[in-house]
């Protein structure tokens, strides 16, 4: 069975979400966690993952969401959230992102700061984001103690010397569908650990492809998983195992929380 970490669940609409989670299912994805992007989109990821089991949530403002520098409002705004629900297992997504047009990198800066100390106030875990900002990233994380709390470098597409930053900080490297263009990603996933992996499939709305079927949904990671299977010389049931062994230990403190989408019988 598999886990998408990382989806974004709150963009796709109300009729789409039943036959998204009933794909994945067919594939023995048996859970997704929905990253929040702004208050307003992990208020719905929130109230998804109280609709549906297998659904759990993340909350968090993106850096490329801020249309200013976050307030209190906001910040108190996701306690708010986290308290109000058991479902909500990881502070997602948060981070630093660099391309030109981004906001400005003082509210990034901020808004990244005060999510890691609310991720630290609630003892969560830390999905974070980051794009052509990786040494600032890793700075921020230390200088906020996030390896308290440790998480997933989400979407990773970096270097070898990325992944060991992230590893030695108490992070997971994410692996998502980027392994099957990128071949300095398939030579960098050769040497990181199996037990220092776990899998996402980032799904969103996708109409720039004129194919439906051809948006990435979390019943692709299986494919994911099946190719880094073949890429580590490893049986795909393996592979499996470890990943999931990985977010036990990911998420220990909500295991019991997630464990029921998962079937009682497994990992309890």
């Amino acid at each position: 069975m598999l886990i998408d970490t990382h989806i974004h669940l709150d963009s796709y609409s109300d009729d789409d979400i039943p036959d998204i989670l009933q794909r994945s299912k067919d594939v023995n994805v048996k859970a997704v966690i929905s990253a929040g992007t702004t208050v307003v989109s992990s208020t719905r990821c929130v109230e998804l993952a109280s609709k549906f089991p297998e659904v759990f949530s993340g909350v968090g403002v993106h850096p490329m969401d801020l249309v200013h520098s976050l307030d209190e409002g906001a910040y108190n705004s996701l306690r708010e959230l986290i308290s109000s629900s058991e479902r909500v297992l990881v502070m997602s997504e948060i981070g630093l992102d660099y391309l030109e047009g981004m906001p400005d990198r003082e509210w990034q800066f901020s808004a990244f700061r005060n999510q890691i100390g609310i991720a630290r106030e609630f003892g969560l875990p830390i999905v974070f984001h980051s794009r052509e900002s990786n040494e600032d990233c890793f700075r921020v994380l230390k200088e906020e103690k996030a390896y308290e709390v440790g998480g997933v470098m989400h979407y990773f597409q970096g270097t070898c010397e990325d992944a060991q930053k992230a590893i030695d900080m108490g992070f997971y490297v994410s692996i998502a569908r980027p392994i099957f263009r990128l071949q300095h990603l398939r030579d960098v996933l050769v040497n990181i650990p199996i037990n220092h992996l776990v899998v996402e499939t980032d799904s969103a709305p996708q109409p720039f492809k004129k194919n439906r079927d051809n948006w990435t949904e979390p019943r692709h990671l299986r494919s994911i998983v099946r190719e880094i299977a073949s890429l580590k010389d490893l049986e795909e049931v393996e592979v499996e195992q470890n990943l999931l062994n990985n977010m036990k230990t990911l998420l220990f403190n909500k295991w019991d929380v997630i464990l029921p989408a998962l079937g009682s019988e497994k990992l309890s």
